[in-house]
């Protein structure tokens, strides 16, 4: 055999085959990947839950904890709000379903939070009848529900998790997603030191018992009930819940949030 001739047999050996990738990534008529084995629901649409990859998926220690049991050392048998997704399980999704765009909109950045509204612009398929749909979502990060390293990069955090929320709802995933969870230490109470040297809680209820000092001078709860009365009558804030108040304590989340805007448009 001559060198020429051995030369080609060992070129056709090594010859690279650049339609394995494009082929894996070619879709059908329906939007679908041709590659891929899609599960399906009862009215057809497609059962994004179950093209999640199990080496996505991991035992929420939170869930387990909080109940005092033990944690699984596998996700055998756990039910999704059992479970947490990793962010690579949320981006293996969106690869799945396919998709053109991604913004994300800073709708808050200030030192100690950070809100991200992200919208993803998902290519069209059967499910949405060939027409391309834009859908959003939002998250938050704070001093309050991160921990360690993380409160350094609230920006990036509140992305994740904003990113995470928009696939997973679109496609009707009822796992949390892992960026989502709050991971602060005390049971989600970060604390951080003023400049008089104390400590101040950083939910809601206390940033707003602290305004209310600052800004009311409200020195005990009763001093606020009073400002409520006179929130009430000049129709800044009504909520017939807020009788029952005795303490700060009992006024949800929510509420507070409401009440810390009420009190700085003052």
């Amino acid at each position: 055999m001559n060198d020429k001739i051995k030369s080609k047999m060992e070129q056709a050996k090594i010859k690279t085959n650049n339609k394995i990738g494009p082929e894996k990534f070619s879709r059908d008529e329906n939007g679908l990947l041709e590659a891929i084995n899609y599960e399906f629901n009862e009215d057809g649409s497609v059962n994004w839950r179950a093209m999640i990859g199990e080496g996505h998926l991991f035992p929420n220690k939170s869930w387990f904890e909080c109940r005092k049991k033990d944690v699984p050392t596998t996700i055998d048998g756990l039910k999704d709000y059992q479970l947490l997704i990793k962010l690579s399980g949320i981006k293996e999704l969106a690869k799945l379903r396919g998709f053109t765009d991604v913004y994300y909109d800073m709708e808050k950045c200030e030192e100690n939070h950070v809100a991200v509204k992200c919208a993803i612009t998902f290519a069209p398929n059967y499910e949405t009848q060939g027409q391309p749909v834009v859908f959003s979502d939002m998250a938050n990060a704070t001093l309050n529900n991160t921990s360690s390293f993380a409160t350094k990069f609230l920006e990036t955090i509140a992305c994740n998790r904003a990113f995470v929320r928009c696939v997973r709802n679109f496609l009707n995933v009822h796992i949390v997603g892992d960026d989502e969870i709050d991971k602060s230490n005390n049971k989600g109470l970060a604390i951080v030191t003023q400049t008089d040297g104390s400590s101040l809680g950083l939910t809601p209820t206390e940033i707003l018992k602290n305004q209310c000092s600052k800004t009311l001078k409200c020195a005990d709860f009763q001093c606020f009930k009073e400002k409520l009365r006179f929130f009430w009558e000049e129709g800044l804030y009504q909520n017939l819940e807020a009788k029952e108040w005795s303490d700060y304590e009992d006024i949800p989340a929510k509420e507070a949030r409401i009440l810390l805007k009420v009190i700085k448009s003052l």
